[in-house]
C-alpha cells in the first residue's frame, strides 16, 4: 500500500492559530508605525509652514493676513490672521489626517497648530503645536506623553 504524503486536518489548525497568533501581535505594531509616520508628516508641514511665515513676515513686517483668503484686516482679530494658510499650501496626503491652522496671531507672533482627524484621530500625540520661537508641545495628548515624546 502507498503511503500518501499529505497535511493533516490538526497541522493545518496548528499553522493558522499560529499565523493568527502572529498577525495579532504584529498588527497593532504596523498602525503604530503607521501613525508615526503620518505624525511625521504632520510635522514636516508644521515646519514648512512656519518658514512661510518667516518669509511672510520678512516681505510685510508682520504675521498677520498670513491665513484666510487675504485682504486686510486688524491685526490678531481678523478673518485673515487665523485659521487655514494662504501662505503655504498642505500636502493632501498630510491633509486627510490632520487639519494645519494658524492661531492666536499677533504682529510679532504666532501659534500653528496640527490637529489630528480622520483615522489619526487615536494618536497619543494630540495636537502638535509650534510657536514663532520655535517652541514645540503637544495638546491633547494621552496621559504621560511630553512634547519630547512627540516631536
Amino acid at each position: 500500500m502507498n503511503k500518501q504524503k499529505a497535511f493533516t486536518l490538526i497541522e493545518l489548525m496548528i499553522t493558522i492559530a499560529i499565523v493568527g497568533i502572529l498577525a495579532s501581535i504584529a498588527y497593532p505594531g504596523y498602525q503604530d508605525s503607521v501613525m508615526k509616520s503620518r505624525r511625521a508628516d504632520a510635522k514636516g508641514v508644521l515646519l514648512g509652514l512656519a518658514n512661510a511665515m518667516e518669509r511672510h513676515f520678512t516681505e510685510t513686517n508682520s504675521y498677520c493676513d498670513a491665513g484666510g483668503a487675504g485682504g486686510a484686516s486688524t491685526c490678531g482679530t481678523g478673518i485673515n490672521d487665523t485659521g487655514t494658510p494662504s501662505i503655504y499650501t498642505i500636502p493632501t496626503e498630510t491633509a486627510k489626517f490632520y487639519t494645519v491652522t494658524i492661531s492666536a496671531v499677533t504682529a510679532s507672533s504666532y501659534t500653528l497648530s496640527s490637529s489630528r482627524t480622520g483615522t489619526q484621530s487615536t494618536d497619543k500625540c494630540g495636537t502638535l503645536t509650534l510657536t514663532h520661537t520655535g517652541v514645540k508641545g503637544v495638546t491633547s495628548a494621552a496621559s504621560g506623553i511630553t512634547a519630547v515624546d512627540c516631536w
